[in-house]
């Protein structure tokens, strides 16, 4: 007889998640109209920015739905996220006008201040910087997106006082 690989905390881990996806779930009444919401706080509860595939498969469970309608949202929407992702992830602008205004300098500093290249995650897990269209901001361009916040006119030093203000060393001017 076999032991499984899986140790304790691992299962404690999974038990936790499984009940929090099903309480994330019941909040909203197993309403299958509200699977955009109910994926969403699944994805912010996460840890990690991501709706896992186990995740997935409870919510096409206890919504009745197939997994593959499951699937068509989370990769439909730009905001969901099917691989981990750091806490913060940093949107560069790669409209024209942001090219225009130098949108790959920005990156370029962003690459160097957090140590990373483009559609990477920091180890600390803590940023993820990758490319997004147009978030309407081309009067401020080239810029950058986190979360909900839009940050523009973008330098060397706007750059690095946006890393150090996200990992709580300083404060940020917008």
């Amino acid at each position: 007889m076999g032991c499984s690989k899986v140790t304790k905390d691992q299962a404690v881990g999974i038990i936790k998640g499984y009940e929090q996806v099903v309480a994330i779930i019941n909040k909203y009444g197993k309403a299958k109209e509200q699977l955009l919401s109910i994926l969403l706080d699944i994805q912010a509860s996460s840890g990690k920015n991501y709706v896992a595939e186990e995740w997935a498969e409870v919510v096409a469970c206890q919504l009745d739905l197939p997994i593959t309608k499951v699937y068509d949202v989370l990769t439909f929407y730009a905001m969901f996220n099917i691989e981990p992702r750091g806490r913060y992830v940093i949107e560069i602008c790669k409209s024209t006008p942001c090219q225009v205004a130098k949108a790959d300098a920005v990156v370029a500093l962003f690459e160097e201040a957090l140590g990373i290249k483009l559609g990477e995650t920091t180890p600390d897990n803590l940023f993820t910087l990758m490319h997004t269209s147009c978030v309407g901001a081309c009067d401020i361009g080239p810029v950058a997106k986190i979360g909900d916040e839009v940050y523009g006119n973008l330098t060397a030093a706007k750059v690095a006082e946006l890393v150090r203000s996200y990992r709580g060393v300083s404060s940020c001017q917008k």
